[in-house]
């Protein structure tokens, strides 16, 4: 009887394991994509820029938490933005975005600079 306990929940692990690692292939399928859209986007006519040696490549997108993650991903897509584009990017308030934002460049990911009165972050390359 208490073989039957151990061998099922042993199943129920062994599922749990699996439904983790389908969720992480998901997300490294995302930041794949993400990096193929950036590659993507490098004008014409300037040199190929390498996603070797970014701040944001997939090993440092996958190391940051989930909500880090999606602030970085957004600014990957837009480019120099303000923290109110990456709020409307990602469906978060705009304080919160600019917390995350701050983060990030406390971390050594982003740059920031001021133009007029707003205030710009950006991935140095």
């Amino acid at each position: 009887m208490e073989s039957k306990k151990t061998a099922a929940t042993i199943i129920e692990l062994l599922e749990k394991i699996n439904g983790n690692l389908e969720t992480l292939g998901e997300r490294l399928e995302k930041v794949v994509n993400l990096q193929e859209a950036i590659m993507q986007q490098v004008q014409p006519g300037r040199e190929k820029v390498s996603l070797e040696g970014m701040p944001l490549d997939a090993a440092t997108l996958l190391s940051l938490p989930d909500h880090l993650r999606k602030t970085a991903m957004a600014i990957c897509k837009l480019g120099d933005a303000t923290a109110t584009d990456i709020s409307r990017e990602t469906g978060r308030v705009r304080a919160v975005e600019s917390d995350y934002l701050n983060q990030l460049v406390g971390m050594g990911h982003l740059k920031k600079k001021r133009k007029s009165h707003d205030v710009i972050f950006y991935i140095e390359r």
